[in-house]
């Protein structure tokens, strides 16, 4: 009813040419203190602060550095710090504007006008005295590499570009190679990747995530700007070869030659090794900065510790069936609200009957109604482990741990759950035969049968998206 989950081999990685990530012809950091002051950016509808450092005592005008973010809330107070002071103290002014967040929500992110808002910022960081208009560049880490390619092409004067942990690829691609790569460390069972495309590939409940099939490449194959990637050999979610095998392609298709690879040995998403950013990265960065144009195109252009990409991040197939969340949804939560419902309206309306004085309406066949118990609790109950353990799974692989109880054992127990309830499924069907070969009624009064085929239907519902999302999988 699904796509499967079979990712390609990467079997042609990127080779660096030195374990060495010095930039030659690098520009030698000044010792500088930095003023450091809070200024307002206005943008269209609105007005964000942004910290700025201008390193005293410059003998000419500086290069800067705009900073554009990553995912999430984006303060200047939390983000970039270490790299924005380095880069001052050695005498490249930087600007961290807070992130826009009236028009950033997890449904909707526009790109394009995402880098509009930090043109606001890169205009103001030229007009700073002291800073050299010609030599503002753009500094962008993850989800921010997908907004700093549309920069460089509508605002020419952006006179260079750092990419960091860049996803490069569509944040659906991105996010199905991520969970692959964080299932894998977490050592689930093979079946649970299945989920992957079917969760990744179909449109989310609730409508929005345009963004999720934005492509940056068209911009990226017209930057002309001199571009430095950087990655961390620890980061599971990015990847690492296929990215900076794309941007050195993207490049050239704009006939420009300048591009700079970095990899950092164990450094993690932010580029960190213990919680602290690499110093390494923050001289090389730095250096390659203050070296400009001459470093844009210094060779080795490829360098550092030797990164691996196990699979290719490719695009994810969209699920024929199921594949409308809004439909999954209103399935799942309608189907576990019959089952719970129809029983108890059933008992209101026989109570009501019993509190008035009527007579009582003819008993059922308790056989099937311990087998349609049985069948609604073991089939609910699968529903919210399968629930319950893939949220635990997903908090496993997000802090890169392995906990065999809950990765191997929970899968057991939502696999038990489903037979259990394929066997109540089974038995109820039998107990329906027998009733009608004996000729006896299968249910009395318009409610019990409503409650009787309400529940059937509901169940069996239930049991195919669990089938659908992996529980019966015999692992051939």
């Amino acid at each position: 009813m699904g796509p499967q989950w079979a990712p390609v081999p990467m079997t042609d990685p990127l080779t660096v040419q030195t374990s060495s990530t010095a930039i030659p012809g690098a520009g030698e950091p000044g010792d500088y203190a930095v003023r450091t002051s809070v200024v307002e950016v206005p943008l269209d509808g609105t007005t964000v602060e942004a910290q700025l450092r201008v390193p005293v005592g410059a003998d000419e005008d500086v290069p800067a550095v705009l900073f554009v973010h990553g995912a999430g809330t984006g303060r200047y107070v939390d983000a970039f710090v270490d790299q924005a002071q380095a880069l001052a103290s050695a005498g490249v002014a930087t600007l961290v504007p807070d992130k826009r967040l009236d028009t950033y929500t997890a449904r909707h992110r526009d790109y394009v006008a995402m880098a509009d808002d930090y043109l606001h910022s890169f205009d103001l960081l030229r007009d700073v005295d002291g800073v050299d208009p010609d030599r503002v560049g753009v500094y962008a880490e993850s989800e921010g590499a997908w907004i700093a390619p549309v920069m460089a092409v509508e605002q020419p004067d952006v006179a260079f570009v750092a990419l960091v942990s860049a996803p490069v690829v569509p944040p659906r691609q991105q996010a199905a190679f991520a969970v692959d790569q964080y299932l894998r460390n977490t050592g689930v069972p093979q079946q649970v990747f299945r989920a992957i495309p079917r969760a990744v590939g179909m449109s989310l409940p609730g409508g929005g995530f345009e963004y999720a099939d934005f492509d940056v490449a068209p911009y990226q194959r017209r930057m002309t700007q001199p571009v430095l990637v950087v990655y961390g050999t620890g980061d599971a979610s990015m990847p690492l070869v296929q990215g900076a095998e794309q941007i050195i392609r993207d490049v050239a298709i704009a006939g420009n030659p300048d591009y700079t690879v970095r990899y950092y040995r164990g450094a993690d998403h932010g580029i960190r090794v213990d919680t602290v950013v690499d110093p390494v990265f923050l001289r090389d960065l730095t250096g390659w900065v203050l070296g400009l144009p001459g470093t844009g195109s210094a060779d080795p252009r490829v360098a550092g510790d030797q990164p691996e990409q196990l699979y290719w991040a490719a695009p994810v197939a969209q699920p024929r069936w199921l594949g409308n969340g809004d439909v999954l949804v209103f399935l799942v939560l309608g189907a576990v609200g019959l089952i719970v419902l129809l029983p108890l309206g059933r008992q209101a309306l026989v109570g009501v009957r019993h509190l008035r004085g009527l007579p009582r309406s003819h008993h059922r066949d308790e056989g099937l109604a311990r087998r349609l118990a049985v069948l609604s609790a073991s089939t609910v109950a699968t529903v919210v482990g399968l629930v319950f353990y893939l949220y635990g799974v997903a908090r496993l692989a997000l802090g890169y741990e392995r906990n065999g109880w809950v990765v191997q054992g929970g899968w057991l127990v939502v696999r038990v759950l489903g037979l259990v309830a394929v066997a109540a499924a089974a038995s109820v069907v039998v107990r329906l035969r027998r009733l009608r070969a004996a000729g006896q009624p299968l249910a009395h009064g318009l409610l019990g049968h409503a409650v009787l085929w309400g529940t059937c239907a509901a169940c069996a519902a239930l049991l195919v998206v669990l089938a659908y999302w992996g529980v019966y999988q015999l692992g051939i």
